[in-house]
């Protein structure tokens, strides 16, 4: 089998790039910046340079490849995908993997542009499987400054709950996918084990140090202005609003067991990825 990983030195695709080599491949990587790539992995992979976004590096990138994961980010993500599927689709590709988005079953957030990507692979005619992960343990890394610096974690998502997964289970996930070639035609949800909210979640970031971290609910306008203040664009704040609104509603709040239906093991809990974390969340010592 041939496989080609796109985002390869991206936080899931590093992964699953990893363990197809653990199992004995030399997989394709699909990059823009090829020694960022060869500083990462060497020549245990083949590396390909392109761009999702630039169609014309996407023929020859897929001849030849038999399994192929997709991962893609951004606004535009739903022209990119149907670029590729039909790149792939006339390259003879047996089965594209779509890392997607929990978000896309509610049709909110960021979910919008992975539904429309969905519809493109499914249309082009392609062999597929999604796989749809919730909101990732890691991003609460993001809460990190306000941790150290006030003790606190400021959202608008309220007490409403989401189980966030494990970036590890997510790549675990995709690799059976691919390499098994099981799932072909289906969605796959994959959360974590329990639904939390940002409260429960700072409260267990504090339980590691020994120390209390509050939560503050704050207004969404505040978040969106601080959004603005980061410079992200407009299609973003209004995609990541909408699903911390959906996250206060509850609408995302759903655990599936498909982690374990997958992997046979239980999926990791918020409590391990904060204990392989925590030096994340420690206030810089600074000497006198």
């Amino acid at each position: 089998m041939v496989y080609l990983i796109t985002g390869a030195t991206g936080l899931v695709g590093s992964q699953v790039v990893e363990k197809l080599i653990e199992r004995g491949e030399r997989p394709h990587v699909f990059v823009r910046d090829r020694a960022k790539a060869e500083a990462r992995y060497g020549n245990r992979v083949k590396i390909v340079t392109g761009d999702l976004a630039d169609a014309k590096t996407l023929g020859s990138a897929f001849c030849g490849v038999d399994a192929l994961l997709l991962i893609n980010s951004g606004p535009n993500l739903a022209a990119q995908d149907e670029a590729a599927a039909a790149a792939a689709k006339a390259g003879g590709l047996k089965h594209l993997v779509k890392l997607s988005s929990y978000d896309a079953r509610e049709n909110v957030g960021t979910g919008v542009w992975h539904a429309l990507g969905e519809m493109a692979i499914r249309a082009s005619g392609v062999a597929f499987t999604f796989v749809q992960p919730s909101g990732f343990m890691s991003n609460a890394l993001f809460w990190a400054r306000s941790i150290q610096d006030g003790g606190v974690v400021r959202s608008c998502t309220g007490e409403g709950r989401i189980p966030f997964i494990h970036p590890r289970d997510i790549a675990e996930v995709a690799v059976e996918a691919l390499a098994s070639g099981r799932w072909q035609g289906e969605s796959l949800a994959v959360t974590g084990p329990e639904a939390l909210s940002y409260g429960e979640m700072a409260a267990k970031i504090g339980s590691a140090f020994g120390k209390t971290i509050g939560f503050e609910s704050i207004p969404q306008e505040a978040v969106r202005q601080m959004m603005v203040n980061n410079g992200d664009s407009e299609p973003e704040i209004e995609a990541h609003l909408s699903i911390y609104q959906a996250i206060r509603e509850n609408r995302l709040a759903k655990v599936t067991d498909t982690v374990e239906q997958v992997l046979g093991r239980q999926a990791i809990t918020f409590d391990q990825w904060v204990q392989e974390n925590i030096s994340a969340f420690a206030v810089p010592c600074h000497a006198s």
